[in-house]
């Protein structure tokens, strides 16, 4: 039977977390302020029985489905909160499980770079997807496992604080975050992304 590594409801979707993961979507593109779920499972190739099982359980749209070789990953979305629960809830039956018996995400890294410097901003900009960082701002990186809860770290930071965000990557073995802007608002926008995965258990 499948390990169920995460379980993520997103109530409201955010604009940049939104856009950040479109440019790499393959299925159908969510729209600003719906409701997501987000699923990772190990291994990999469980999550195609569990794609069937969602997409025939309720009125959803698929946006990402990744296939590893250790870890799957499922995105589905709707504009109707009940329909991706009930998608959620159709996988949950499948696998015999219940929400919390997901794996409880870890933090194993949390920093804020204050005022960063031009050179190190042109360096991080040669290797994102997001906006782009300048210098001068501050920089907040969060490292976490398993991989899927970056994007519930950087919406909830999304939703609390006037950030930007820089890159997350919520596939593989272990998730990260960049976001940037006042140092202020840093520091809003990590104690909203630490708050959220521990509210899922994170230690």
């Amino acid at each position: 039977m499948a390990d169920l590594r995460s379980f993520i409801f997103i109530d409201q979707l955010q604009p940049q977390t939104l856009a950040y993961v479109a440019t790499w979507m393959r299925g159908f593109l969510p729209r600003r302020n719906m409701a997501a779920q987000i699923i990772e499972v190990s291994p990999g190739l469980d999550i195609e029985a569990l794609t069937d099982v969602a997409l025939k359980g309720a009125d959803v749209r698929a946006g990402l489905l990744v296939v590893e070789r250790q870890f799957g990953y499922l995105e589905f979305h709707a504009s109707s909160t009940a329909e991706v629960k009930a998608a959620a809830q159709a996988v949950l039956d499948s696998l015999g499980a219940k929400e919390e018996d997901a794996t409880k995400p870890q933090i194993l890294a949390s920093k804020i770079v204050t005022r960063i410097d031009h050179q190190h901003a042109f360096l991080i900009n040669r290797n994102k997807l997001g906006s782009m960082i300048l210098g001068g701002e501050s920089l907040y990186l969060l490292e976490c496992q398993p991989a899927s809860y970056a994007i519930l770290a950087c919406n909830e930071a999304e939703k609390n604080a006037n950030i930007k965000v820089i890159d997350y990557r919520m596939v593989g073995a272990n998730g990260r975050l960049y976001l940037s802007g006042d140092e202020a608002e840093i520091r809003n926008a990590r104690d909203a992304a630490e708050a959220a995965l521990h509210a899922h258990g994170a230690r």
